[in-house]
């Protein structure tokens, strides 16, 4: 025995594989897997029933009342709006100050937004430069400013504004040595009430950029900066060619977001015009809105759909770039 086991020629055994035992219960998982897409769902219908009653159906209302002459004596008697078409539309453009509200709107929205991203950015920077202490100094004062309410926000500064007790015309005064400032009404003249109400939205509106933008420069790899100082590029060509390119996709979601938030803004407007501002000729697309709703409602209906259709344009760019970064 051990002989044979011994002679070179002999041939090695190699054990026989079995093949793969098939799962018994295979058929019962393949089933269970078949049963499971309608499992996020389920879990998705409080959200889907959600937006098909806040969000949905409101928007459909909007678009059938945008072409009928529905108004407030047909809520009263109980009749049924006239089918008119594209009148409102009409009307809209060419017989109301609509167009001169719209592009109020959006020079104060290109205007605030240009603002915020760029003031964030270099906050954000500042805050790579100070130290610990003055760095969590800064981020509270931020917090404050944008934790605080809007018409709490827009009352404190019309008080700082205000006609004959402002904190402003008693410094200018006190600057100047005179009393030229005294009853200076800042809120009366429409380019000073568009100043005021710029430095309101921007002090509550930068906090969100500015620590969206610190997140964003955390992520910038710490090797390649210090590659490229290595290599000669200064500081403008390092936040150029290596900054920016890392936070292009943060950059991008701040501005889409800060663009829609400020063609939507109505509390600051609003508060502002109830404390000395000329109404016509401050009024924003929510304002102008809420003061038209209070008559004719389906002109109001096709102002709507205008905005909808605006916001949705602005929104499909953001929606647009993620899609092909994605891809990429």
């Amino acid at each position: 025995m051990s002989a044979t086991l011994a002679e070179p020629d002999a041939t090695p055994r190699t054990p026989k594989t079995k093949p793969p035992r098939r799962p018994l219960n295979s058929s019962a998982g393949s089933r269970k897997k078949k049963r499971l897409p309608w499992a996020p769902w389920l879990l998705l219908a409080p959200s889907i029933v959600l937006l098909a009653v806040m969000v949905v159906y409101p928007t459909i209302v909007m678009f059938i009342t945008s072409f009928t002459d529905l108004e407030i004596k047909n809520k009263m008697l109980g009749t049924s709006p006239n089918f008119i078409g594209f009148d409102n539309y009409i009307e809209v453009f060419t017989k109301s100050d609509f167009p001169a509200v719209l592009v109020r709107s959006l020079g104060l929205m290109v205007v605030l937004t240009v603002l915020i991203v760029v003031g964030g950015m270099l906050i954000a920077l500042l805050m790579l430069r100070l130290s610990k202490g003055m760095r969590l100094l800064v981020s509270i004062g931020l917090l404050f400013a944008w934790a605080m309410p809007p018409l709490s926000a827009t009352v404190v500064w019309g008080w700082i504004f205000d006609t004959d007790y402002g904190l402003v015309n008693y410094v200018l005064n006190t600057i100047t040595g005179t009393q030229d400032w005294r009853g200076h009404g800042w809120l009366a003249d429409p380019w000073s009430f568009m100043m005021v109400l710029t430095i309101i939205i921007v002090w509550q509106g930068i906090p969100f950029a500015v620590f969206t933008f610190y997140a964003g420069l955390g992520q910038v790899p710490d090797e390649v900066l210090e590659a490229s100082q290595l290599d000669g590029a200064h500081s403008v060509q390092r936040f150029r060619f290596i900054v920016l390119p890392y936070l292009r996709n943060v950059i991008t979601a701040v501005i889409v977001l800060e663009t829609i938030w400020n063609l939507r803004i109505f509390t600051q407007v609003y508060a502002l015009q109830q404390q000395g501002g000329i109404v016509s000729e401050t009024n924003v697309l929510g304002t102008y809105l809420f003061r038209q709703g209070l008559g004719e409602f389906g002109v109001t209906a096709a102002i709507g759909v205008f905005m909808v259709i605006l916001l949705m344009g602005i929104s499909y760019y953001n929606v647009r770039s993620s899609l092909k970064e994605e891809e990429a």
